[in-house]
């Protein structure tokens, strides 16, 4: 069914079945006028040429003495039209006849008529000089039109046309018309192949044109030709509104961006938020209860000398301190986890970073002891934000500072630098000997406030964000980091992007 339906929707075919359905509508119009209008007008025109013969051979014979001439010219009208002639005078004896059968038949007209089995069929004329009628044999089957009249010196004068190559006609006539309608078919299938071709193959590529813009596909365009038609009009038109429509589309999509930038602005404005408050909430508890509780001591006067008051002073003046600086952090490191901090990138020595990360630290390795093993003689230049990248590593040294225990009754603390040309990127790595991180809480320890060891007390210092800051900064620059257990102690590192 639905390969019928497409191929009768072909224009091709519809093309061929009109002018076909046309051309056999013409030739059927021929043949019924063939059938019926051409005999009787055929009839109709043999009538006045008998009317007209019989005039001529009227004038012949108006002379009293007509001329020896008179045979000849009846004898070439006889020819001419294809008549038979019969000429009497007026005591019935032969003057001129074209055909003896007809004199015979002629000879007694009423009687012969029904000897010969001559049926008279109708009568087509008849005024005071002549009568025309149409007349067969029965036993030849022919058919005639047969005048019979009286000319102005008393002759008569009988005269008639066989009918029959008419009726001949007519069939030849039809016989060809159907044999033209067929080569006509044939030809015009031919030039309907030529001349659709020309009309199918632009509308097949508009219709192309159009599917491929139902799929948003504008990259397809109507060639136009030199034609300037109907479909040129109609490719130009396409044309346009192909290119309308892929800006349209293109204004729609890029609005569209930017409502979901917007909406996902918001969602992480409001997870920002919500994240925001509840670990300010969590990590505030501490801290304003140490200090509601030594700000009631001092209101209630528990200690009366000075130096006990002094201590609780102090005591609500750190914790401010430690409050101040966590919020401050917090607000650092919700603005890199949710992109809103701008990195200023530079180029810089990666190894005076380094030293002066170490020479910061100072205070805090001498206390607990460690040595730094440090290779500072080659110069590293890579691309970052300094200050960040300085954040990065003070949390790493800060953080092997304090897990840093002695192995061999040494505790070290190793800082290398390792380079990678293939994927131009540094390898920066801080080890410390110690114990190895647990398996269950490597990927934890990126996490804001996550500690291993839930008994260190406060007075570390730690705010407990210091990795979710490294986390956070790698994240922005998408360089690797980690870290990883080794045989005596711990390797924390991070890359960097070479100059």
């Amino acid at each position: 069914m639905k390969l019928n339906e497409k191929i009768f929707s072909s224009v091709k075919i519809k093309l061929f079945v009109t002018l076909s359905l046309t051309i056999l509508l013409i030739i059927l119009f021929l043949i019924i006028v063939n059938n019926f209008a051409l005999e009787n007008f055929y009839l109709y025109s043999k009538e006045q040429t008998l009317k007209s013969v019989y005039e001529m051979i009227n004038n012949y014979y108006k002379d009293p003495n007509p001329s020896d001439e008179i045979e000849t010219e009846l004898e070439e009208l006889s020819i001419k039209n294809n008549f038979d002639i019969l000429v009497k005078d007026s005591r019935g004896i032969n003057i001129y006849t074209t055909n003896k059968n007809f004199s015979t038949v002629i000879g007694n007209i009423n009687d012969l008529l029904e000897k010969f089995n001559i049926n008279l069929e109708r009568e087509i004329e008849k005024n005071d000089k002549f009568i025309i009628r149409k007349q067969r044999d029965v036993k030849s089957g022919l058919s005639y039109i047969m005048l019979s009249g009286t000319l102005d010196n008393g002759y008569l004068l009988y005269m008639r046309i066989p009918i029959n190559s008419i009726q001949d006609s007519v069939k030849i006539s039809n016989n060809f018309l159907l044999l033209m309608a067929s080569f006509t078919i044939l030809i015009a299938s031919i030039m309907v192949t030529i001349v659709s071709k020309k009309f199918t193959e632009p509308i097949l590529e508009l219709n192309n044109i159009a599917k491929k813009m139902s799929n948003l596909d504008f990259s397809h365009k109507y060639k136009t030709t030199d034609a300037k038609d109907e479909i040129d009009n109609l490719g130009n038109s396409i044309n346009i509104m192909s290119d309308k429509l892929e800006r349209t589309i293109k204004q729609l999509r890029n609005t569209n961006i930017e409502l979901e930038k917007d909406i996902e602005e918001k969602s992480k404005l409001d997870e920002m938020r919500t994240t925001f408050i509840s670990d300010v909430s969590h990590e505030l508890k501490t801290p304003i209860a140490l200090i509601q509780g030594y700000s009631e001591g001092l209101l209630e006067n528990v200690n009366t000398d000075e130096e006990s008051r002094r201590f609780y002073a102090e005591v609500i003046l750190d914790e401010t301190n430690k409050m101040d600086k966590l919020v401050k952090q917090l607000l650092e490191l919700m603005k890199l986890e949710y992109g809103k901090r701008e990195f200023n990138n530079k180029e810089f020595n990666i190894v005076e970073l380094e030293k002066e990360v170490i020479r910061k630290s100072k205070v805090m390795l001498d206390e607990q002891k460690i040595k730094v093993e440090f290779n500072k003689e080659q110069d590293i230049i890579v691309i970052a934000d300094d200050f960040y990248i300085e954040q990065v590593i003070t949390n790493y040294l800060t953080n092997a500072i304090k897990h840093a225990k002695e192995v061999n009754g040494e505790k070290i603390i190793k800082i290398s630098n390792e380079i990678n040309n293939e994927k131009n990127k540094v390898d920066i790595k801080i080890f410390n000997t110690g114990e190895k991180i647990k398996e269950e809480d490597i990927n934890r320890i990126w996490n804001r406030f996550y500690k291993v060891d839930e008994s260190r007390n406060r007075e570390d210092g730690g705010t407990g964000i210091g990795l979710a800051f490294v986390k956070a900064i790698m994240s922005n620059y998408k360089n690797k980091y980690g870290v990883r257990n080794l045989e005596d102690g711990v390797e924390f590192y991070f890359e960097l992007d070479l100059k």
